[in-house]
């Protein structure tokens, strides 16, 4: 799966958001000077690596749900972060639904949907 250029379609943001990417700039670069002492702002390489695979992971699954691709097994347990274990999962807003054999599709929870009590992931224990 490719992943979209970002550079073609900007999302829009509001003010509130605008603001903060702004002011949160401003404050890493106030830390890296050593003008302020902002300990939370520090990122190790470890930390910096988690964050863009969770960045990859958010933009696989809206990329994946934007498109209704089919997917299997095992892409929709790394999308969804565990290993469905039933013919519809849902979780965290999101719903798998089995098509066939090792095909799932990913979608978002309708309001209506919400009553599935089960989330239909095999735990280990």
């Amino acid at each position: 799966m490719a992943l979209p250029d970002q550079s073609q379609s900007p999302m829009p943001m509001n003010a509130d958001q605008a603001l903060g990417m702004v002011s949160f700039g401003l404050m890493q670069r106030l830390a890296q000077d050593g003008q302020v002492e902002l300990p939370w702002l520090e990122t190790d390489s470890s930390d910096a690596e988690r964050i863009r695979q969770l960045r990859q992971r958010l933009e696989l699954t809206a990329l994946a749900i934007d498109t209704g691709a089919p997917l299997t097994t095992s892409e929709v347990s790394f999308l969804m972060g565990a290993k469905p274990g039933g013919e519809r999962v849902e979780r965290g807003g999101l719903v798998a639904r089995k098509v066939s054999r090792n095909v799932w599709r990913i979608s978002r929870v309708e309001s209506n949907d919400h009553n599935f009590r089960n989330d239909g992931f095999r735990r280990r224990l």
